[in-house]
């Protein structure tokens, strides 16, 4: 399956929470009037964007509308696209994977967000760009944590740094950082506990992690990514905003796009948080963790489900 088709086909839920609803409107209201931004915003909000995002690109949509004379509905849904695009693409969102390494990736997150899976996936995009890639197993709280991190590691052919069940995560990620160093890896990815973000002590344990890291390279880590459940909607925004104030985010990895019709909160992360989305899950493949492009994820979300393929795909 080509790269376009899946991504398109991930999003085939949030599609119909959002994308056909929209096409439904203006195809009724045929109209511009104050009735259909008022319906607009609503089926924003619905798609869970969040009600302040919603509002802003409604006067956006309504300002470019008269700036650019637009008469009839239907053309409100290309407009759409473009103000969408135009949200998610403002920063650069490309991971921090080509600096002298060893690259210092720290992962983190509450627990069933999909972050074993992630950082399994990451080490395999790495690794498939032939850079050596040696995981930290520093998420000591949970015993099968460390032993999934094995199996992953064994999948896709990495060494994996671990301790026993219950020892120090920041020894964990230090021991981690020397192997890194030793063994002339590019890229060096940490796992975290996956902490409840209502838990101070885990989030200064988190910091601890982070200040063990800096001090032996002080660009470390390079890249800071949270990873959040694009099911939860709102809340992993909630989530977001709580890791940020503990620690400097670099940027988010969204999973389980393909199970929700709630992917609409990719919006709202990026707008609300100015965090940018650098990776998103689309499926259990381990090629289905892909670097996020705004205006690839705006086609594919805007794209018909049985438009013809071909001036889209992705060689």
């Amino acid at each position: 399956m080509g790269l376009f088709k899946k991504l398109k086909d991930s999003l085939g839920k949030t599609r119909q929470g959002f994308v056909e609803k929209v096409e439904n409107l203006v195809k009724v209201r045929k109209n511009i009037d104050e009735s259909l931004y008022e319906e607009l915003e609503e089926i924003m909000i619905e798609a869970d964007m969040g009600a302040d995002i919603a509002i802003d690109l409604v006067e956006n949509l309504r300002g470019e509308v008269r700036q650019r004379k637009i008469k009839e509905a239907v053309e409100v849904t290309p407009l759409l696209q473009e103000l969408i695009q135009d949200v998610l693409g403002g920063e650069n969102q490309a991971l921090m994977l080509n600096v002298p390494g060893p690259v210092v990736v720290m992962v983190v997150g509450v627990n069933g967000v999909g972050k074993t899976t992630t950082i399994g996936k990451l080490a395999y995009m790495c690794k498939s760009q032939g850079q050596k890639v040696i995981i930290g197993a520093a998420d000591t709280f949970r015993a099968a944590a460390i032993e999934q991190l094995e199996i992953w590691g064994h999948r896709v052919g990495v060494d994996v740094i671990k301790h026993q069940h219950g020892a120090d995560p920041a020894a964990v990620a230090y021991d981690s950082l020397q192997a890194a160093k030793a063994r002339n890896a590019d890229v060096l990815i940490i796992d975290t506990a996956g902490r409840l973000h209502t838990k101070s002590n885990l989030m200064e344990e988190l910091k601890k992690i982070y200040r063990v890291l800096r001090r032996e390279i002080p660009e470390a880590p390079h890249e800071t990514l949270l990873v959040l459940d694009a099911t939860t909607g709102q809340n992993a925004i909630s989530q977001a905003k709580l890791f940020n104030e503990a620690i400097d985010l670099t940027g988010i990895v969204l999973t389980k796009l393909d199970g929700t019709a709630k992917g609409g909160v990719i919006i709202g992360i990026n707008e609300s948080l100015n965090i940018p989305v650098k990776l998103i899950g689309i499926g259990e493949g381990l090629d289905d963790l892909r670097v996020f492009d705004a205006g690839e994820f705006a086609a594919a979300l805007f794209t018909k489900i049985d438009n013809s393929e071909d001036e889209h795909e992705i060689e």
